[in-house]
């Protein structure tokens, strides 16, 4: 295998109901510490979301979204920490648009077309996941069998629209989802992790995975999100010598110690 260094998205959750660290970050203080560390711990973006998209989160508006964000988009910023806003209110990336971020992540997508013309007159780059269902996760028997088939049509369709308002490519970056945004069956995730190269060469464009602590993940070791970190481990390098240019982690340190010792073993 060939060295290969993926981008490292270190999470925050300013929420109440994530399913890893719901509460621990809704203070600002206590969430902008826990963002600088990751920083210094080795992320190269800081994945702000302030609400959660597990299937039992609670809707939080716009307005509430933007409230928890704003004061840690202003501490990063001054601190030249690069900002990536996990939102999929098309109020929210329009609000994160004016405030210079360099990343928007859509668990839908980018499923809003009245936001392209905002978005092809930026310089944001876009993570585009691919998602079952419309908005947050949720608990639905799909088929490894099928799932590329839906996974491909929702990106041709997306991508194709995104280039069709003028967003160029080197803008894009695909996230194929995990977990419950593939569906309920831990199989389904496993599937689409063991073909990771196949999609990125299908489209020619970067690929972004987020395994941590994720519900297929935990399963196949029946151990409880405090315990997940060797499994999440494992699939994160995985996924790294599958070609994943971009791995988002609530452990930094681990990924990047892992990383470098298995470049160094290469």
């Amino acid at each position: 295998m060939t060295q290969h260094t993926p981008t490292v998205f270190g999470i925050v959750n300013i929420t109440a109901d994530s399913f890893s660290d719901g509460g621990k970050f809704l203070n600002a203080a206590t969430a902008a510490q826990h963002a600088m560390r990751l920083s210094k711990e080795g992320a190269d973006v800081i994945d702000l979301g302030a609400v959660a998209s597990n299937p039992d989160a609670e809707a939080v508006p716009a307005k509430e979204e933007i409230r928890r964000l704003a004061p840690l988009v202003t501490i990063l910023r001054e601190r030249e920490i690069a900002v990536s806003i996990d939102s999929f209110s098309s109020e929210t990336q329009a609000w994160a648009l004016t405030q210079n971020v360099a990343w928007l992540n859509d668990i839908q997508g980018f499923a809003d077309e009245t936001l392209y013309p905002s978005l092809a007159e930026s310089d944001v780059r876009l993570i585009v996941m691919h998602n079952v269902v419309a908005g947050k996760a949720q608990r639905i028997a799909t088929d490894a069998k099928t799932i590329f088939d839906r996974l491909y049509s929702f990106f041709d369709q997306r991508v194709g629209a995104l280039m069709s308002a003028g967003i160029l490519p080197n803008r894009i970056v695909l996230d194929p989802g995990m977990g419950y945004f593939l569906g309920s069956d831990p199989g389904v995730s496993l599937a689409v992790l063991k073909r990771l190269s196949d999609i990125k060469a299908r489209y020619g464009l970067p690929l972004f995975v987020s395994v941590s602590r994720k519900s297929f993940v935990r399963a196949l070791v029946n151990v409880e999100t405090a315990r997940s970190g060797p499994a999440t481990l494992a699939a994160e390098l995985f996924a790294a010598v599958q070609g994943a240019d971009f791995i988002r982690t609530h452990d930094v340190a681990a990924l990047k110690q892992a990383l470098t010792v298995w470049n160094a073993l290469n």
